[in-house]
């Protein structure tokens, strides 16, 4: 009995493809006949024929089961053996099953005979002599479907012959001359590869284009010629190389690695299996590696037949049972060989159907990125997870306490990979967690926003949301921020354990619980709670009240606000919209307005905070409101006041106190003159806010007594007359300059300012502004001992003033003569031209018929009723737009 063992003790195998299993022992196929060789086999489905040495047929039927392990074995019977009765060895045999029939070669003769009782056809034409080898042509030109195609070796001469056979007869079709004697045949449509003497050659028969391959001996090794797919062809080349070769002459994939003594190959994909003078070896087509290697002894034939491949020693034969892909693929990643399990799987994509791949491919993906996970090796870990569409949840369910309560989620079974959690696969190695928690962290935010997170969106933000609080992670706050799923009973222990009370409260608002956020956040800041996550929590909270849409919670913590600091907790009223109505939708969120009163009562008791709100109602918001601007203006009077009575003053207090007062009186005509007037009556530090307050009254004499005679200020006395008058017209500033020239020329009212420095100030005022002046009025009021060289800037700004008025005002003259003139003539052409006026003719403006001969002709000679051209010149006369314009502006 021959040794059968699988080496994969002595060889290292990659991989178990195969397993080699008994088919037909020595004892079934020969019984005690010692000398009996097998030399050529055939399988056709369940049917197994062997040829034997001594011109024998046997006929075999094969029976597959499985074992209990799950593997293949068989059950043989012998049915039949028939004597050829030439005393030759069978050299080949091949079915053919649309025609029943076996092609025999036996003493250099191709005959046919019959695949079941294995007689030989009667007819004398169905042979062919002087065959050395032949083959069949698998991929047929022929569209006969009861013909067989093969090429025949001639043993005489240089030659290759192309026969159809048929049931009963054979035909010649082609014959094709070769350079050399040809060895071995292998035919595929029209195309032959063919081993010659010294070298293997493609050879179209069709065309003749013949393409050279690569150099061997034939006396040293035996050719292989392989036929393994559409015109594609494995060859035993030397060195040791299984060489493919299209039919182009092209080799499209990379040579396998096999002996030198290769006497066999067949091809079952995606494997290459070589039978030589001690071992069947097994590579892959796909990364052309040895997967696998068995001992086999005396072997000398290995074919594969139709995906089937049966071996033969010279006494029995055996077939090399494929182990299923799965299991391959499976035991490639229990070794933890991700790459060529993923290369086998890829492979098999042919083999599988689609639908059932891609949900094997899916797994091995999956399964692939676990091992690669427990390797840290996270980003060929990632992108299996991403190809391999995993569920994020059976990573997620590797982190203890990460997943929430309420999820549904159960583990893949069979599982996807051997960790029972991160602790187990971490084996106590701290850094090893952090950095499988570092990684979850980065998988998670990448895919939390693809469809790998639908369905599943809140137990994937809240595992995030748990990795961010226990991590410290900056980006903690950002997913609270923005839209998402986290689940709040799952997610508030875990903040409150690591104390995040500032992202917790930031949950609770999104939740919709602004009452708890408040509450929490007050906590912080009153020192109840410790969170350094935001240093200016205080300014958070003013600004969060300051959008809130609850009244009710404004109120309620505005005043704990204002009690910290009321400068910044005004602005929870300062930065809300001011108004009457109720709700305002803005920039997507929705604020509530609140009535200005009700704030300006609830301030009464905060001044500072009161003075800031008025301050932002009237000078930022602009709100027109006589009651607002004098409530200002009282508080700004009483802060001056209250820093006037103080001893020491603060002078520089005062000074801003008085420049914030003296700008509202300049700036606002809505308070109440009288009231600020009374209260600051008898204070003499307040004359230029009393001059300011006079002028507002119309009472600009008194105004400008005081700043002349009481402050001396002459420049403020000027730049009031400016300022009064800036938008008003030209004679309303001339009588303001008037004013104060008749306060500066005065001598009857007693001034402790000197005549000389009220004098040059007058003189300054007129030299500057002389063009604004009455010239007549002005040389009444001077005194006559003044000389002209001191007025010469006023007087020559006077005449040129003067000059240009009077020349302006002929040019005007001038040109409405001109317009009255031209007015005068076209009157005149008017009327040498007849006007027809009839009563069926109408008026163009009210569209009634004259009744009479009285009309008005329009420019172009079109006649209206008087009344209408009346209306007409009444309506659109300029002295009526110019008071219509004037009521539009007042």
């Amino acid at each position: 009995m021959m040794l059968l063992v699988d080496v994969c003790c002595a060889f290292k195998m990659s991989v178990k493809a195969f397993e080699l299993v008994p088919a037909v022992e020595r004892e079934l196929l020969m019984g005690d006949k010692a000398r009996i060789n097998i030399e050529c086999i055939e399988c056709c489905g369940k049917h197994l024929y062997v040829g034997t040495n001594d011109c024998f047929i046997h006929h075999f039927l094969l029976e597959e089961h499985a074992t209990t392990k799950g593997m293949l074995s068989y059950t043989v019977q012998k049915l039949l053996f028939r004597y050829l009765g030439l005393k030759k060895p069978v050299e080949a045999l091949k079915a053919a099953s649309a025609l029943e029939r076996i092609i025999v070669l036996c003493d250099a003769t191709v005959s046919v005979v019959d695949m079941i009782t294995l007689e030989p056809v009667p007819s004398g034409g169905a042979k062919i002599k002087g065959v050395a080898a032949f083959c069949v042509n698998e991929n047929p030109v022929n569209g006969d479907p009861f013909c067989v195609e093969i090429g025949v070796i001639s043993a005489r001469r240089r030659t290759v012959q192309i026969y159809m056979v048929y049931e009963d007869r054979v035909q010649l079709v082609k014959e094709v001359n070769t350079p050399e004697q040809p060895c071995a045949v292998s035919l595929d449509g029209y195309f032959l590869c063919l081993a010659l003497s010294t070298q293997y050659m493609i050879l179209n028969y069709s065309t003749g284009a013949a393409q050279d391959l690569f150099p061997y001996d034939s006396e040293e090794r035996k050719p292989i010629v392989k036929r393994i797919g559409r015109e594609e062809f494995l060859l035993a080349a030397p060195g040791g190389l299984g060489m493919f070769a299209n039919a182009e002459g092209i080799s499209q994939r990379a040579p396998v690695n096999w002996s030198e003594s290769v006497m066999g190959a067949a091809v079952c994909f995606p494997y290459v299996v070589a039978l030589d003078e001690g071992f069947v070896t097994v590579h892959s087509m796909l990364d052309q590696q040895l997967k696998q290697t068995l001992s086999f002894r005396d072997g000398h034939i290995l074919q594969d037949f139709e995906g089937k491949v049966v071996l033969a020693s010279t006494k029995a034969v055996y077939v090399l049972v494929p182990l299923p892909l799965e299991r391959q693929i499976q035991e490639l990643l229990a070794g933890h060989r991700v790459e060529e399990a993923l290369t086998l799987t890829e492979g098999a994509r042919r083999n599988i159907p689609k639908d059932k791949f891609q949900i094997l491919h899916k797994r091995i993906l999956q399964q692939a990125g676990f091992i690669q996970f427990g390797q840290l090796q996270f980003l060929e870990a990632k992108e299996h997870f991403r190809t391999g569409q995993l569920d994020v949840r059976e990573l997620i369910s590797l982190y203890p306490l990460l997943l929430p309560a309420s999820s549904s989620f159960t583990r893949c079974h069979p599982p996807l990979h051997e960790f029972a959690d991160l602790n187990h696969l971490a084996q106590g190695d701290q850094e090893k967690v952090q950095r499988c928690k570092r990684f979850l962290i980065t998988y998670l935010g990448e895919v939390r926003s693809t469809e790998g997170a639908n369905g599943c969106r809140e137990d994937v933000d809240t595992a995030l949301l748990k990795l961010y609080a226990e991590q410290d992670h900056e980006s903690l706050l950002d997913l609270l921020a923005s839209p998402n799923a986290c689940l709040l009973a799952d997610s508030a222990p875990w903040l409150e354990k690591h104390h995040k009370y500032f992202a917790l409260g930031l949950l609770y608002h999104y939740n919709g619980q602004d009452s708890a956020a408040l509450q929490l956040w007050v906590r912080v800041v009153n020192g109840d709670l410790q969170d350094s996550t935001r240093s200016d929590l205080y300014e958070y909270i003013v600004d969060f009240l300051s959008f809130c849409s609850n009244p009710d919670l404004v109120w309620k913590y505005a005043d704990w606000a204002l009690q910290r600091d009321q400068t910044i907790g005004v602005q929870i009223f300062t930065r809300r919209p001011v108004g009457q109505d109720q709700v305002k939708e803005q920039k997507d969120q929705v604020k509530e307005q609140v009535n200005p009163d009700d704030v300006i009562t609830y301030l009464g008791k905060h001044s500072q905070a009161l003075l800031l709100y008025l301050e932002h109602l009237v000078l930022g918001q602009r709100i027109q409101k006589e009651k607002l601007h004098t409530h200002l203006a009282v508080q700004y009077t009483d802060r001056v006041l209250s820093l006037l009575s103080q001893s020491p003053t603060a002078d520089q207090q005062v000074s801003l106190a008085r420049d914030k007062l003296q700008l509202l009186l300049r700036e606002s005509s809505l308070y109440r003159v009288q009231l600020l007037l009374g209260k600051i009556q008898e204070y003499d530090q307040l004359f230029l806010e009393r001059a300011t307050l006079h002028g507002k009254l119309e009472e600009h004499d008194k105004a400008l007594h005081i700043l002349v005679h009481q402050l001396k200020d002459f420049p403020a006395a000027e730049a009031y007359c400016v300022r009064g008058s800036a938008s008003r017209d030209p004679a309303y500033q001339q009588r303001l300059l008037h004013l104060l020239l008749g306060v500066y020329l005065d001598r009857d009212l007693p001034s402790s300012t000197g005549t000389g420095e009220l004098e040059m100030a007058a003189v300054d005022l007129l030299n500057r502004h002389g063009e604004l002046f009455d010239a007549v009025r002005v040389l009444d009021l001077l005194p006559e001992g003044w000389s002209l060289q001191l007025l010469r800037p006023f007087l020559g700004r006077a005449l040129r003033g003067s000059m240009h008025a009077c020349r302006t005002s002929q040019v005007a003259l001038g040109l409405a003569r001109s317009e009255n003139l031209q007015l005068q003539h076209n009157r005149l052409k008017q009327r040498r031209s007849p006007v027809l006026v009839s009563e069926k003719k109408g008026c163009v403006l009210c569209h009634n018929t004259f009744s009479e001969p009285d009309c008005v002709c329009l420019p172009g000679g079109v006649p209206v009723h008087t009344h209408c051209a009346a209306q007409r010149v009444v309506r659109d006369s300029p002295t009526r737009r110019q008071l219509a314009n004037s009521n539009n502006h007042t």
